[in-house]
């Protein structure tokens, strides 16, 4: 069983790894001019600077996408809300018309013109605000 000190003890090896290496001749770097210090600094500059606006626009596009996306859902509400108005308005007047339909029919008799205009009149109606129901819905989705 290995005592406390071995325990504790570094590799032997270790020690001149670190020496060599810290004594081994760096690689040798060119001596940079003031001026191409300078301009190398001033591109680091401008490579951080890009990089901080690459950044910028992306924060920006989420922003943007998020916004676009939001209100996408608002009128999609909105559109629904206009749908369920329009669609409860049209079954009213084909409620309507079926039942002006059915006094007319049996009162009319011979009458099938007054029959005929009343029933155009309320289809004409109705025809009117399915056009008008479909034309906001192509012009929201262009």
């Amino acid at each position: 069983m290995p005592s406390k000190a071995s325990a504790t003890k570094k590799r032997p090896g270790a020690a001149k790894k670190r020496r060599a290496a810290a004594s081994a001749p760096r690689r040798a770097q060119k001596a940079m001019s003031r001026e191409v210090r300078a301009v190398y600094t001033e591109v680091e500059q401008g490579v951080k600077h890009l990089e901080q606006s690459i950044d910028e626009i992306q924060r920006g596009l989420r922003r943007a996408e998020r916004k676009l996306e939001s209100d996408a859902r608002k009128q999609i509400r909105e559109l629904r809300k206009d749908a369920r108005i329009h669609v409860k308005a049209l079954k009213s007047k084909q409620r309507e018309a079926a039942g002006t339909l059915k006094r007319v029919s049996t009162a009319a008799g011979e009458s099938w013109d007054d029959l005929k205009r009343t029933v155009d009149s309320v289809l004409g109606d109705a025809r009117t605000t399915a056009a008008a129901a479909v034309r906001r819905f192509r012009d929201a989705l262009s």
